[in-house]
């Protein structure tokens, strides 16, 4: 048997395993036979698999996994698998997965559907309870960047004038409907449902169940049950800085009146970091991050990377137009294209490290517009110390290397010019395109390699020229 032939042989071996382990695993999981229940990250896993080797069987599963399977895999369907479900399962069916959902769930899920299919996310919606229909409407009135398109309506609240008692069975009988999951604190409100104080669980237990909790507060010390909220209209990354630095669970969500109308829990800022996280990293890359190859056609994907492309050959163009400028000098010392690359690889690192780290600082709230100053001093003081180290290296390894000592000051200088500049421009380019609101990492980087690109081409030659001919 040829080497090819027994490759191929192994890898069929290999994707018939997994086809065979994702089966298993979805039929335990439908026949209630497997120890713990998949989440719905594992069932999109598995049916990514089914459906790569064997569509038939896929088409089979989509139709038997239940309501409540489906509802916990639909936020985590891709796209071609979500089409697949609205092309596929009767729109009863799907009215009752939405249905099972909470309401931020339901109103992303309807968004995704809508995307593909805008006519079966209106039937869907149509068929949905008046209590649904008002919490979907409700979330749909905020921006994407706002934490009232982030918060549950579903939440434990009660009135201070109730006893622990009455609090506790409430929350009883809702957990028991299945009304509510994840419940972390008892929100407190007044009659006028303003938002009063934050009870954990984990304290409201130990009280006295006859007391009031009005009187449990007063017996805390003052600062013990003081809400830590959230304007519904506040920035969503404003938001998951204030869960992280905290360590918080869940914070209540408040209109401009102070009354409370949500909650965001950790599960939905974690979901907000890591796709924020991985949209940064798609974008500073020149790519949508919707552009995955298993999400998307073949075609598609590769017709959302050309543009960016497209973008980078411009600049790439016009780095070779500079060069051709010095093409005499070129000519004269031929070391020049040798140690050319050098200043321009590095001056693209230092360029990146600074463009990374910014983006992130903006990305998470830390920096603003009006900190542009104090953050470009130091990323320039850290190129300009870093920039001189390295010239002083390459300089010396240029002398010794072509015998010439005025080459070693030209790449030297040159290198202490272009970082310095890339230092710059690596934290001036996110800032000024996150104040004139376009996200800082989108194309950033394109921008960035075509300046120091550029700069380092044109000092390095221009020194060249004007101090070796």
């Amino acid at each position: 048997m040829k080497k090819d032939e027994f490759s191929e042989e192994i890898e069929g071996l290999e994707d018939n395993e997994e086809l065979l382990e994702a089966k298993a695993l979805l039929d335990s999981h439908i026949n209630d036979t497997i120890e713990d229940e998949m989440s719905g990250v594992d069932i999109v896993e598995c049916l990514k698999i089914i459906k790569r080797h064997d569509e038939k069987s896929y088409f089979e599963y989509l139709h038997t996994l239940d309501i409540e399977s489906l509802s916990n895999a639909s936020i985590e369907m891709p796209d071609y698998i979500l089409k697949d479900v609205i092309d596929l399962l009767p729109k009863d069916k799907l009215v009752e997965v939405v249905e099972d959902l909470e309401s931020d769930d339901q109103f992303e899920f309807l968004e995704n559907i809508d995307e593909i299919d805008g006519k079966k996310a209106r039937e869907i919606f149509d068929d949905l309870s008046d209590e649904d229909k008002k919490d979907i409407l409700k979330l749909s009135r905020y921006e994407d960047n706002q934490a009232g398109s982030y918060m549950q309506i579903e939440l434990f609240k009660a009135n201070a004038n109730e006893t622990v008692m009455e609090a506790v069975d409430r929350l009883r009988d809702l957990r028991h409907a299945d009304e509510i999951d994840y419940v972390y604190h008892l929100f407190v409100v007044d009659d006028k449902d303003v938002l009063k104080y934050s009870i954990p669980l984990a304290d409201l237990i130990i009280y006295n169940f006859s007391l009031t909790l009005e009187e449990v507060v007063r017996s805390a010390k003052n600062e013990d049950f003081r809400p830590r909220s959230a304007l519904d209209t506040d920035d969503i990354n404003e938001v998951a800085s204030e869960f992280q630095e905290h360590d918080m669970s869940v914070m209540p969500v408040v209109d401009s009146r102070g009354v409370l109308v949500g909650r965001i829990t950790s599960d939905d800022i974690y979901d907000f970091i890591q796709e924020s996280a991985t949209e940064q990293i798609y974008n500073l890359a020149g790519l949508n991050d919707e552009a995955e190859e298993e999400d998307i056609s073949f075609a598609k994907a590769g017709k959302a990377r050309a543009f960016w492309l497209c973008i980078n050959l411009v600049t790439a163009f016009l780095a070779s137009f500079i060069i051709g400028f010095f093409d005499a000098t070129l000519q004269k010392y031929v070391a020049l294209a040798i140690l050319m690359p050098i200043v321009a690889s590095m001056g693209g690192n230092v360029g990146i490290q600074a463009l990374t780290v910014t983006v992130r600082r903006l990305a998470l709230g830390e920096i603003e517009y009006k900190d542009a100053k104090k953050v470009l001093k130091r990323e320039i003081s850290i190129a300009v110390i870093n920039g001189a180290i390295f010239a002083i290296a390459v300089a010396l390894i240029a002398s010794l290397w072509f015998k010439d000592h005025m080459l070693g000051v030209v790449i030297g200088l040159s290198m202490i010019i272009n970082l310095s500049i890339a230092g710059f421009c690596g934290a001036a380019i996110p800032i000024i395109l996150k104040k004139f609101k376009i996200d800082p990492a989108v194309g950033s980087s394109i921008i960035l390699t075509m300046m120091t690109d550029i700069i380092g081409f044109f000092s390095f030659l221009g020194l060249a020229t004007w101090i070796l001919v």
